[in-house]
């Protein structure tokens, strides 16, 4: 049987590449030709992809990338005057919706993948090859880490293109490295390269970018976090996600129920044995069918 993952692209003219490994999917925008710009297919195919993932328990990591080895995303493709790519998807490819509500509509939809990336339970790992700029922004910023090659360039770049900005980067950005260089980065349209962007924490790591050596290395992280207790790993994403609604003594009550009922489950007690015998622990997780009461935990 076909994994619905790897076969995910033909719907959409291959314009995004979506492969699975174990319990890591990785999702490639593959449209180097022009950036790795947002198309209608790119759009509609990460949604697809990253709401598959979602529904997916057994999905513990998502690595989003773009295809080649000169852009991440430079975000909505500006050709022909167009405001937004969402303007232009409603109408079809260069014709704008007859409606600004209709554009609205159109608009958010798309933006719920920022939504997917921030709020679903698997961690998501930005592979930042090279520029990365407006919505691609944004869409990096949705991700819990960022890793980026040496030839990253981040650039808002919608004060230029006469935009506002969507798909959560003025809500995104500024949790990341404050709201004062985030106000820089959108209104003096800062670029900002790899060394910076890694003392200023958008990136976690800087990695060199030798042929496919940057995805490889990327890859490699995927799937170390990926090996981790996945209902620890689970409950770590939750605690995040609540961190932005909770009051901080509201924040405390959910950590302290879910830290101690992951303690309770058998993976807690593999992992204190697997560290003390210096061995690799065989965690089991929740699984897909057990007992109300076992899902308690």
């Amino acid at each position: 049987m076909a994994n619905p993952f790897n076969t995910l692209g033909k719907y959409y003219n291959n314009e995004i590449i979506c492969k699975r490994n174990g319990a890591v999917v990785t999702i490639t925008i593959n449209a180097p030709q022009r950036m790795n710009t947002m198309s209608g297919n790119v759009n509609q195919g990460v949604v697809q992809a990253l709401q598959m993932a979602a529904d997916d328990a057994s999905v513990l990591v998502v690595v989003f990338t773009g295809a080649g080895d000169k852009s991440f995303s430079a975000g909505g493709n500006l050709q022909g005057g167009a405001a937004s790519a969402g303007m232009r998807q409603a109408g079809g490819e260069g014709r704008p919706p007859p409606t600004v509500t209709a554009a609205v509509s159109n608009l958010r939809s798309m933006m719920s993948s920022s939504q997917l990336l921030r709020n679903s339970h698997f961690v998501s790992i930005a592979a930042v090859n090279g520029a990365c700029a407006g919505a691609g922004l944004s869409w990096a910023c949705a991700c819990d880490l960022r890793i980026g090659a040496e030839n990253v360039l981040f650039r808002a770049g919608f004060l230029t293109a006469g935009l506002s900005g969507d798909f959560g980067g003025t809500w995104l950005l500024p949790r990341i490295v404050g709201p004062a260089k985030a106000r820089e980065m959108y209104l003096m349209n800062e670029k900002i390269r790899g060394e910076e962007a890694k003392l200023i924490g958008l990136v976690s790591k800087v990695l060199p970018f030798r042929g496919d050596a940057f995805q490889r290395e990327v890859q490699v992280l995927a799937q170390s976090i990926a090996q981790a207790a996945p209902l620890a790993l689970k409950r770590i994403k939750a605690n995040f996600i609540d961190a932005d609604r909770l009051s901080f003594a509201e924040h405390l009550d959910v950590e302290a129920e879910r830290h101690t009922k992951s303690g309770f489950h058998v993976d807690a007690s593999e992992a204190g044995l697997a560290f003390m015998k210096k061995r690799k622990p065989v965690f089991q997780g929740l699984k897909e069918r057990e007992s109300w009461e076992a899902s308690k935990l």
